[in-house]
């Protein structure tokens, strides 16, 4: 997997891809980052707004690539344009506000992210009620974790009519000191038990400020 700029995105980006085994080529024209990272994965200093840089780094061969650079719109768009042009299977590409994101779709990103809306999105929801997780999927739809509300505690799932009540489903469970188990209509509720539960945002946030 390619990717390009060692910022905070990129970096923990190509130090997760190769703590989980793939094989990485990380580029990077700031020659104080590239003295930083050397020898934690493989590692080119060169500036890919050039495509000639691509073209010498074989960028054509690898099925993905990561375009990190997001302090300059221009250089990020370039490299992205690059990219596309070589014909490359997956580009993720950071985006910094909705406005850079749209370019990035329209000249063929195919996956755009905004890590720092994600992030304070995903923040918001946790600070404001019981959630100790919030991954949103796709319009809407949700997957929390979350401590169960005292009305759930002492009875089954089927007991306590989550989804005919509030619209949303229990799809697992994770008692202290055990394994998570994916729930049944027969799983018991406990008071210090973690639920895994999904459903629409605006129906989680309801179940979750159930005290």
């Amino acid at each position: 997997m390619l990717v390009i700029g060692l910022g905070r995105f990129g970096s923990s980006i190509a130090l997760t891809l190769e703590s989980l085994g793939h094989d990485v080529l990380a580029v990077e024209r700031d020659p104080a980052l590239v003295r930083h990272y050397t020898g934690r994965f493989p590692l080119v200093e060169a500036d890919v707004v050039n495509p000639e840089a691509l073209v010498q780094l074989s960028a054509a061969d690898f099925p993905v690539a990561v375009v990190g650079v997001g302090t300059s719109l221009e250089a990020s768009v370039l490299i992205t344009g690059n990219l596309v042009d070589l014909g490359t299977p997956q580009i993720w590409a950071k985006a910094t506000s909705p406005e850079h994101a749209r370019i990035l779709t329209r000249i063929g990103a195919h996956h755009v992210v905004l890590p720092e809306a994600d992030a304070g999105n995903r923040v918001a929801h946790l600070v404001s009620g019981k959630l100790l997780d919030y991954i949103e999927v796709e319009d809407g739809f949700t997957i929390v974790k979350m401590r169960p509300p005292r009305e759930t505690v002492g009875f089954t799932v089927a007991q306590s009519q989550v989804r005919k009540r509030y619209g949303v489903t229990v799809i697992g469970v994770k008692s202290p000191g055990e394994p998570f188990v994916y729930a049944t209509g027969e799983t018991r509720i406990a008071a210090n038990d973690i639920l895994v539960v999904s459903g629409h945002a605006q129906l989680l946030e309801r179940f979750a400020a159930r005290p």
